[in-house]
């Protein structure tokens, strides 16, 4: 059945790895790396047997996975801690991945371009990974995590120039004439997608809206996100650089929920095509015998990142347990070394050995993650026992809520009208949640409620 029942057994094997992940309380997406271990070409059993086609699928993984990236990204979530994430963000991804070159040059005779290639993928952290320990734990609205999730925005914006950069260093020739060409394109088409997406996008999926279909308007955001990343291929840049960039567009537009909410289902398979096809490219032989490089890679990264976030974090003003939870929290290496790393493959810069060291390190980060985590409060407990407690020197603000002690409505049909109507007469604030881009049209000129819904 040739690719049919790859997929199959992608997709059975996936299941098993999500269900083990989810029972041991790992990210899924270690679980599917795991599975993709288990049916790869590199160990007994059920083996993938087109493994170039499930890569070429992988692909559309990988740009929906930054499509839909882009389309959760807010600017307005830089806003209270704007400072120490637009001006700390881009000093710690320096530092990281300068250390990160230094260390793994010298430490491991790693070649130059793949130690700072190397050194780019441990210096973001998994924002998948912190936003679900956050979201689980419900201290999303604190000031460290207000801090961390600014710092994970920076560091996703951050793979826009890596993808750009990178693939450069094996250009031949002039190293900074194909930079500056690279980037000289990059920049002109981004800005044409970002003009001319600002403008027209938004009248597209509003056509395509008032013809009452949601069927079509999945299609039309895939085809956005899809359609965009081929256009930058075609120009020589990155595939999941356009369908990110196509996320940011789309996210400040009205349709930004509507989308990001259509895509997800399809995005969660692609994106676990893509987290199974990076296992079938881990080699169990190189993790056996590499262990204790490994293991000093995991360690050095783990206290190598801490050190940088939380001594960044304290050198802005946030002290006592903010920089204890803002290090731990955010020293493990994120999910775009995925992509960074398959780019560098597929580039011909990283070598087998450097993809496996990488891959192995950042599968275990992800799933040590949550117990790094778990020791940042008694850290900062015992270091504050040796040291006089103070204040945090700088406070943060939430966003503005306008509405307090309202309704909400859910649906503008028939009797959703009635009850808003009732509500507004008893002046009560309200606001109406409504999917049907046509029937929110109806809301927004419905003069009987004047301003009193959102």
């Amino acid at each position: 059945m040739g690719i049919a029942s790859d997929f199959v057994l992608i997709v059975i094997a996936g299941l098993v790895g999500g269900l083990a992940a989810r029972l041991l309380r790992l990210p899924l997406m270690v679980g599917y790396v795991a599975a993709g271990v288990l049916i790869g070409p590199n160990t007994a059993g059920p083996t993938v047997v087109q493994v170039h086609d499930v890569e070429l699928l992988a692909e559309i993984g990988v740009a929906l996975l930054l499509f839909s990236l882009g389309l959760e990204l807010s600017f307005r979530d830089l806003h209270p801690v704007r400072r120490v994430a637009l001006i700390g963000g881009p000093i710690q991804i320096l530092v990281t991945c300068a250390l990160g070159a230094l260390a793994t040059a010298k430490g491991l005779g790693m070649p130059g371009r793949e130690a700072i290639w190397f050194g780019a993928m441990i210096s973001v952290s998994s924002t998948a990974v912190v936003l679900k320990m956050l979201s689980a734990a419900g201290v999303t609205q604190t000031l460290a995590s207000r801090v961390m999730i600014g710092l994970l925005v920076v560091q996703d914006l951050a793979v826009i120039p890596m993808l750009v950069v990178l693939p450069q260093l094996g250009a031949p020739g002039d190293l900074f004439g194909s930079l500056a060409k690279a980037i000289g394109i990059a920049t002109a088409l981004l800005t044409a997608i970002a003009v001319f997406g600002t403008w027209l996008l938004p009248k597209v999926l509003r056509l395509v809206l008032a013809l009452g279909s949601r069927e079509l308007f999945l299609v039309s955001v895939v085809a956005i996100g899809v359609g965009v990343g081929y256009a930058t291929q075609l120009v020589g840049l990155t595939f999941a650089l356009g369908a990110f960039v196509a996320g940011l567009v789309l996210s400040e537009s009205e349709f930004s929920h509507q989308a990001l909410s259509e895509v997800v289902p399809i995005r969660d398979i692609f994106g676990l095509l893509f987290f199974v096809s990076v296992g079938m490219l881990l080699d169990p032989a190189y993790a056996i015998s590499h262990a204790g490089q490994i293991v000093a890679v995991v360690f050095l990264t783990f206290l190598g990142k801490s050190v940088i976030l939380g001594g960044l974090a304290r050198a802005f003003g946030y002290v006592n347990m903010a920089p204890w939870i803002i290090g731990l929290g955010l020293s493990q290496i994120g999910e775009f070394s995925f992509v960074l790393a398959r780019t560098g493959v597929t580039s011909g810069i990283l070598s087998k050995p450097t993809y496996d060291l990488a891959l192995t390190c950042t599968v275990l980060t992800m799933a040590l993650s949550p117990f790094a985590t778990g020791v940042a409060l008694p850290m900062g407990r015992a270091w504050r026992r040796c040291r006089k407690p103070t204040q945090s020197a700088v406070p943060v603000k939430s966003f503005d809520d306008p509405l307090h002690g309202h309704v909400i409505v859910a649906g503008y049909g028939r009797s959703g009208k009635a009850a808003a109507r009732v509500l507004h007469r008893a002046e009560i604030p309200l606001l109406v949640v409504e999917i049907s881009h046509s029937v929110f049209g109806g809301l927004a000129s419905d003069a009987s409620l004047e301003s009193g819904a959102t």
